[in-house]
């Protein structure tokens, strides 16, 4: 069992960067993959960006060249630099966690087992 617990959100103008991190809690044991994806009001659950046991990493087209995504195995704690921020990118940011070595393209939510709350991201133009 799995808690993820999202931070770093909160409300930036155009242009500028956030740091979104998620902690992990519970004993997590194996292979495990990771990621963040968004959501807002009325909208289908969008995916971000992924990283899988090894570190491979995918990025969807909306935030590639502008978006990092990171781990740290011994704190357990997944991060999502995002610079440039558009807009576009204002939305309910979750992190998600899978207990697999890798889940392939495209990530539609389902794949994952475990969730955060969610951390809102506001971008103002």
């Amino acid at each position: 069992q799995i808690n993820l617990v999202e931070s770093g959100g909160g409300s930036v103008q155009s242009g500028g960067s956030l740091r979104l991190a998620c902690k992990a809690s519970g004993y997590l044991y194996g292979g495990y993959c990771m990621g963040w994806f968004r959501q807002t009001p009325g909208a289908e659950r969008e995916w971000v960006a992924a990283i899988d046991n090894d570190g491979e990493i995918q990025y969807s087209d909306s935030v590639l060249g502008r978006f990092t995504i990171t781990k740290d195995n011994n704190k357990h704690t997944l991060y999502l630099q995002m610079n440039n921020l558009k807009p576009e990118d204002t939305a309910l940011y979750f992190c998600a966690a899978e207990n697999r070595l890798w889940i392939p393209s495209p990530h539609q939510g389902a794949e994952y087992s475990y969730w955060g709350q969610g951390i809102q991201v506001t971008v103002s133009s």
